[in-house]
């Protein structure tokens, strides 16, 4: 027998069709007596089996907004820090030359250690030179004897020449010979003063104080007055200069913008700080002695000149060096935590903003700088705006987000870790 409906078996209602088969398959067996007349009936019956058996799927309940912590920006003075590389120098560097020909004897220092000014580092065999200034003694003694002779013969022929009891040229011969034994006696004094600083420069003496450095030379050695080639140094290191360069177009911008008034110069003496080279925080602030007044033409840079306490000697001339160098105080700053700020893939910094209906916005920043951990925003960003700070990798821009404040966010976060 034909069956009386041949049944699509779809999906009704939200029910699998091979459920709804077997439901079909079982009411048509208990209205067998129903003819052609019933089939309106029996497609009822079927919609209604659907319904009951499967019943109707509730709708699902919309997700949650996305939690991100946010700050709320607000203008506070900055002082604007360039970050420069710099090198150590000292602050005096004395080579040391022997000024007179002669053989080391001695070396009366030790290699590396401190000397002040004065203390004898070489000294070259005398002998020659005592010679010679015990000769100019005697030259001196003999001069100033003969002036003693020729003063008295001077002023006896002055009172006879007033009896006319010799004549005005023997009286003048004795005036002139006076005269040239007091001009002996100035050269034979100035011939021992030289050969007294002659006999001085064999102890050969630190100018400066400092440190030293390695010895050239040896005991044994033969020197020679004004050589090329120094005996040792001596360098000045504490203080110590450390010379940082800026480049000129970075000056020209910062006087542009204390001109235009949107930056002042701060107040008092411009404290720098430094950074070692490994990374390391120097402990000492120096401070800015001089910038110079013109630009090297092969580098277009411009000079700083700082000035540091180095009491310890960590600092050695020729090490480089970070220096951070205030330059100007802005009183309108915009800062934004680092962890707030990205880059996208030209490079350029963003930031993720909340707006007032509580949705994402993608910025593109301009920057100048970092102050501690905080990017200072020069465009992109006003004052009262949210910045995304946490939460910003789960969202994109368009989303809503349920913003909380960015220290109370994290003051929850800690007191859940604590509770568990």
């Amino acid at each position: 027998m034909r069956p009386l409906v041949q049944p699509t078996y779809a999906s009704v209602a939200g029910c699998p069709s091979d459920f709804i088969e077997v439901s079909v398959a079982r009411a048509l067996r208990r209205v067998r007596v129903v003819r052609r007349k019933n089939i309106a009936h029996v497609a009822l019956l079927m919609a209604v089996i659907g319904q009951v058996a499967c019943g109707s799927t509730p709708p699902a309940n919309p997700p949650l907004p996305t939690e991100v912590a946010v700050v709320a920006l607000v203008t506070e003075p900055v002082t604007m820090t360039a970050e420069l590389p710099g090198r150590t120098v000292a602050v005096m560097v004395s080579e040391v030359r022997p000024q007179i020909r002669g053989i080391i004897q001695r070396r009366l220092f030790t290699e590396g250690q401190r000397v002040e000014a004065g203390q004898v580092l070489y000294q070259i065999d005398p002998a020659l030179y005592r010679a010679d200034y015990e000769s100019a003694t005697a030259t001196l003694a003999r001069a100033e004897a003969e002036r003693v002779s020729a003063r008295l013969l001077a002023a006896r022929y002055a009172e006879l020449v007033k009896i006319e009891a010799v004549s005005k040229q023997q009286n003048d011969d004795a005036q002139a010979t006076y005269a040239r034994a007091e001009a002996n006696v100035g050269v034979a004094r100035a011939a021992l003063d030289t050969a007294r600083i002659t006999l001085e420069y064999t102890r050969i003496t630190a100018p400066i104080d400092g440190q030293v450095s390695a010895s050239v030379f040896t005991p044994g050695a033969l020197v020679t007055a004004n050589q090329a080639d120094p005996l040792t140094t001596v360098r000045q290191l504490d203080p110590i200069y450390v010379d940082i360069t800026q480049s000129s177009d970075q000056l020209a911008g910062l006087q542009r913008q204390l001109a235009s008034g949107r930056l002042r110069l701060g107040k008092g003496t411009i404290k720098v700080r430094l950074r070692l080279d490994n990374g390391v925080e120097y402990e000492h602030a120096g401070m800015l002695a001089f910038t110079d007044a013109a630009v090297d033409e092969t580098t277009g840079m411009v000079r700083l000149r700082t000035r540091f306490p180095n009491p310890d000697g960590l600092l050695l001339p020729g090490m480089y060096v970070h220096a951070f160098v205030p330059q100007a105080v802005d009183d309108q700053g915009l800062l934004v935590p680092q962890q707030g700020v990205t880059h996208n893939s030209r490079g350029e910094p963003v930031a993720l903003v909340v707006n007032s209906k509580d949705k994402v916005e993608q910025r593109t920043l301009t920057t100048a700088g970092t102050v501690g951990d905080r990017w200072l925003v020069r465009e992109g960003l006003k004052p009262g705006e949210r910045v995304i700070v946490e939460g910003g990798q789960k969202v994109q821009p368009g989303a809503v987000v349920r913003p909380v404040e960015w220290r109370a966010a994290r003051v929850a976060h800690a007191q859940a870790d604590r509770a568990r």
